[in-house]
């Protein structure tokens, strides 16, 4: 589905155009074009192949999906892959994971946004408010989608952190050690993801803003840069709260063990105290007949005390120790 399909020249929007006339207006001197797609069909990335001329390998990417964040150079045009995130990592969401691919040659610009119904017209706004930087073309309008698509992970970061901060204040809450490590496999899960969204894009930008760069970025290297340092706060930031993460995994389980420890300490004392009386009940028992208290008028209340005070004083022993 095409979202928007635009002229521009010396920064400043001209028109809104047909997908026909693409070819017409790239043929203009200092003019280029922006479109985007949103989960396209199969006849429209074969129109915008003929159209911009784009590699057939990078057009297949953009079709099948499910690519690593990369860049790929096709000529004189850049294929860049990023993975969209946002609700898609929020708990219990059922949204997959999207991706926005990038084709950005000397005059245009072509982004196909897929599994995702967060869209870039803030970008596109931002964009045109600033004609100044949007005469570089298509260099800087690839930046402003690496920098809002690097912006968006942010929030994600933050509620990973809120979520784990969560967990950490009912480590040490009784019963809830089981539940909290159901929800700190999820939480890793889902740092994974965001872990595998960032740390490729470090590649991916530094063959942007260093050494050799590709023609459409010339110029525009210094903001590029700006991403990267973002991608690389965010990638230290996920691989601390991934250690973190590890670590009240082990809190956890050592909480488990703890509390299974305590139930069988538990048990072990009341096995103790009913196996003494258990014990005396069964030598008083036997009626052997040369057992003198069998025939004694106070024997079996006495048995009853010595059984009950044998009870009592395990049960105090056990308790002083911190077993009951």
């Amino acid at each position: 589905m095409i979202i928007n399909c635009v002229a521009y020249e010396n920064g400043r929007k001209l028109a809104d155009i047909h997908m026909d006339d693409i070819s017409d207006w790239l043929a203009r001197p200092g003019c280029f074009v922006w479109v985007a797609l949103q989960d396209p069909g199969a006849d429209e990335l074969t129109q915008m192949q003929e159209e911009f001329g784009l590699h057939e390998l990078a057009v297949e990417d953009a079709r099948k999906g499910h690519q690593r964040p990369k860049i790929e150079e096709y000529g004189s045009m850049v294929f860049v892959v990023m993975h969209l995130l946002g609700p898609a990592l929020q708990e219990g969401s059922d949204e997959q994971l999207g991706e926005l691919a990038v084709f950005a040659g000397p005059n245009f610009v072509l982004s196909v946004r897929s599994h995702s119904a967060h869209g870039f017209q803030d970008v596109r706004e931002r964009c045109e408010r600033e004609p100044e930087l949007l005469k570089n073309g298509a260099g800087f309008v690839l930046y402003a989608l690496m920098d809002a698509v690097v912006d968006r992970y942010f929030p994600v970061l933050d509620g990973f952190e809120s979520g784990l901060e969560g967990v950490e204040e009912q480590i040490f809450t009784r019963g809830a050690a089981r539940g909290n490590i159901e929800r700190l496999y999820d939480l890793k899960r889902r740092t994974g993801a965001l872990r595998h969204a960032v740390v490729p894009l470090l590649d991916v930008l530094g063959k942007l803003h260093g050494g050799r760069v590709p023609s459409v970025c010339a110029g525009v290297q210094e903001y590029f840069r700006d991403v990267h340092d973002h991608v690389t706060r965010i990638s230290g930031a996920t691989d601390a709260v991934r250690d973190t993460i590890g670590t009240a995994i082990q809190v956890n389980l050592s909480m488990v063990t703890i509390e299974e420890s305590e139930t069988t300490k538990r048990l072990a004392a009341w096995a103790a105290i009913f196996a003494a009386s258990t014990a005396l009940a069964g030598i008083w028992g036997m009626n052997f007949t040369g057992m003198p208290e069998l025939h004694w008028r106070y024997g079996y209340p006495v048995a009853l005390s010595v059984i009950f005070t044998t009870g009592v004083l395990l049960y105090w022993r056990f308790r002083k120790a911190g077993w009951l």
